[in-house]
């Protein structure tokens, strides 16, 4: 590409000695013409520095003016918008107060867990025995033993069945052993409403149920295995013979955890946390450790939050927007994360808990973030791209709302302006 200096002086050129000018009127004329590419080029780079600079205080302005909302007379809010690609904050508004994040607290667990186990982690469940298989029995135990994977359904249940099957074996006698030692027996977590559709947090699941023994039996006996064993509870010893492992992406637990915001696969990712720590049977306080480190790595006091579970759904997790902000650059900058992390968010008016919102806008198919819902609560965080080409993070916490709706519409309203030219 040739700049406008560069076309100028090729017009001067051609047309100066059509006219019969002398060489050195040329050499003038040509100076001129390039002393006004010159000027001419100087402007547009202090037009550009001037919108550049120009661009975050519109975006306060604008941001500034959402704010002015009767709504915020009996309600609060903490926001916070960063611009990535400056590295800088253009809008802070209560970001360091304490409130309830509801479901962007699966930010939180997803940052975490994918920085602490890595993007090629897999949930587990195997199937083993200990004892003799002869003449088509197998007299021993069989083990069950749990990995806390959400996703296990009856696809997983009928390879555990078919790998019976291929041992020649169509009789059991012994025990059918469960073992769920991967985390302790606690099934809600701490702060849940006793009248919520809580998920049952046991790392046996099938089908999202805590069935497991009862439906292997069931799947047996329909397959034709005659099984006379008792089922107990129990943990697989040393030694034991791995017939079956059956297993689920980090992605793939990722993806409903964070499209549909599915409480059970956030749960199963945050004791994962703990279990890596080798803890077993691991705990929700081991899990809130590893968070807790995590707060500390990204620059921030972890004894200023209040960390309870992995989904949002305890009314004990206090989060900021400051926090989940953080947590977002320290994702944005580390590709390990984004890359694992940003197919996950739901995208504004296209899929997930997004697909019906911002419609028409300026934010749709741009915005990609986290949404959060319960009583009088409702949160928004993740990124976008501004009009400039600037990459911008953001976090939103609405707390205190007579209808959640009053909260969304607000959000929704904020991200267009983000979006908007």
């Amino acid at each position: 590409m040739f700049s406008l200096k560069h076309k100028m002086l090729a017009l001067a050129a051609l047309l100066l000695p059509a006219c019969g000018v002398a060489q050195p009127v040329a050499r003038n004329a040509a100076d001129s013409l390039e002393a006004v590419a010159t000027a001419d080029t100087a402007r547009c780079d202090t037009l550009a520095a001037a919108t550049e600079a120009a661009w975050p205080r519109n975006i306060e302005m604008r941001l500034e003016r959402l704010l002015a909302d009767d709504m915020f007379e009996t309600s609060q809010v903490g926001l916070m918008v960063y611009d990535l690609t400056a590295d800088s904050a253009i809008f802070c508004h209560n970001e360091r107060q304490r409130l309830r994040p509801a479901s962007t607290m699966k930010l939180v667990t997803a940052i975490a867990a994918i920085d602490r186990l890595g993007g090629s982690f897999r949930f587990t469940t195997s199937l083993c025995y200990t004892g003799t298989v002869a003449d088509n029995t197998l007299v021993g135990d069989v083990y069950l033993v749990g990995g806390f994977d959400p996703r296990f359904n009856s696809d997983d249940m009928n390879a555990f069945v078919e790998s019976v099957r291929s041992m020649g074996v169509d009789t059991i006698r012994g025990r059918i052993v469960s073992d769920k030692s991967m985390k302790d027996a606690e099934l809600y977590g701490k702060g849940w409403c006793w009248d919520d559709d809580n998920p049952v947090l046991s790392p046996l699941l099938v089908s999202r149920k805590d069935a497991f023994a009862e439906r292997f039996l069931h799947k047996l006996r329909g397959a034709g295995v005659v099984v006379e064993a008792d089922t107990v509870a129990g943990r697989v010893p040393g030694g034991a013979f791995e017939i079956c492992t059956r297993s689920h992406t980090i992605d793939q637990v990722l993806m409903p955890m964070m499209k549909e915001s599915d409480n059970l696969c956030a749960e199963a990712m945050f004791y994962q946390l703990g279990a890596a720590m080798g803890a077993r049977p691991a705990t929700a306080r081991h899990s809130r450790s590893v968070v807790r480190r995590l707060i500390s790595k990204v620059g921030l006091d972890p004894a200023a939050y209040r960390i309870a579970d992995g989904s949002g759904l305890s009314l004990y997790n206090y989060l900021t927007a400051e926090l989940e902000v953080r947590l977002l650059r320290y994702a944005y900058a580390n590709s390990n994360i984004y890359s694992h992390l940003l197919p996950s968010l739901p995208i504004a008016g296209e899929d997930g808990t997004l697909a019906r919102r911002m419609r028409g806008s300026f934010a749709a198919g741009n915005v990609r973030a986290k949404t959060g819902t319960v009583a009088a609560i409702s949160s928004l965080a993740g990124y976008c791209t501004a009009p400039n080409g600037h990459v911008l993070c953001f976090a939103v916490i609405n707390q205190g709302l007579a209808r959640n709706s009053e909260g969304r519409t607000f959000q929704d309203r904020l991200c267009s302006e983000l979006c908007r030219p």
